[in-house]
């Protein structure tokens, strides 16, 4: 019972009293009271495409809306084939058709919450990714009306998080608060990448682990994600996010 009872409270101290406090601070701000009142034009990140004509390769993450907004966030990729007019941003949505192109702005708010560039590749790198990308996204099992569940997954960032598995050469995790990339595509228990740098277990994103270069070491419990940053030395909170140290 003792063993039990130490479990129970190192759950409420590692996942959910930051999810509560993170909470507590969302539930202080103002936020849009509904969809239609929230800010979704550019945030101004990316360059105009005519000023930039190298190709590239963008994931964004912002936090999301409602009361999930307090501690859950949603990814998009973006890329721009070298001389491109245009940028194309791709977002796994539970509405309509479940991979949506271009339907905003590519690096637009998100609920009016701003985004946040969480890896890039441009140049001749970003050549080489994009039929990468674009394979993994056209490849994606859950991309039919219906292959969309908010938690555990499969969801926006399911989605997401399976083309950073598929393409590691992107470098890059989703953040801590982006509830649902832990959800293995096809139900598998185990991803290693193609690298050889990122382990994770899952249960169907319900609980489960990663460690490697890119993950650093995480424990995942009901979504929530606990862990150190290795390369770039930080902690990871459920409902914060990875905190720099």
């Amino acid at each position: 019972m003792k063993s039990v009872k130490r479990l129970m409270i190192l759950i409420f101290l590692v996942y959910l009293l930051p999810t509560f406090a993170a909470a507590g601070l969302w539930a202080m701000q103002e936020h849009p009271a509904r969809w239609s009142d929230a800010r979704w034009t550019s945030a101004g990140i990316l360059p105009k495409p005519e000023a930039s004509p190298d190709a590239g390769v963008y994931i964004f993450s912002a936090m999301t809306g409602g009361l999930k907004g307090a501690v859950a966030s949603h990814a998009w990729i973006v890329t721009k084939a070298k001389g491109a007019a245009s940028y194309t941003r791709y977002d796994k949505v539970g509405w309509g058709s479940p991979i949506r192109r271009n339907h905003r702005d590519p690096d637009a708010f998100w609920y009016s919450n701003p985004p946040q560039l969480v890896a890039s590749a441009t140049g001749p790198q970003a050549e080489s990714l994009i039929p990468k990308v674009e394979s993994a996204i056209a490849a994606y099992p859950y991309a039919q009306p219906g292959g969309y569940r908010i938690w555990p997954g499969p969801n926006s960032n399911s989605f997401v998080a399976h083309v950073l598995r598929t393409v590691p050469e992107l470098g890059a995790v989703l953040p801590p608060h982006a509830v649902g990339r832990d959800y293995l595509a096809g139900g598998s228990l185990m991803h290693l990448d193609a690298d050889w740098r990122d382990l994770q277990v899952s249960l169907r994103g319900l609980a489960g682990f990663a460690i490697g270069q890119r993950s650093g070491v995480e424990v995942h419990f009901m979504g929530l994600v606990a862990g150190l940053d290795l390369t770039r030395p930080g902690i990871k909170l459920p409902g914060f996010g990875r905190i720099g140290i």
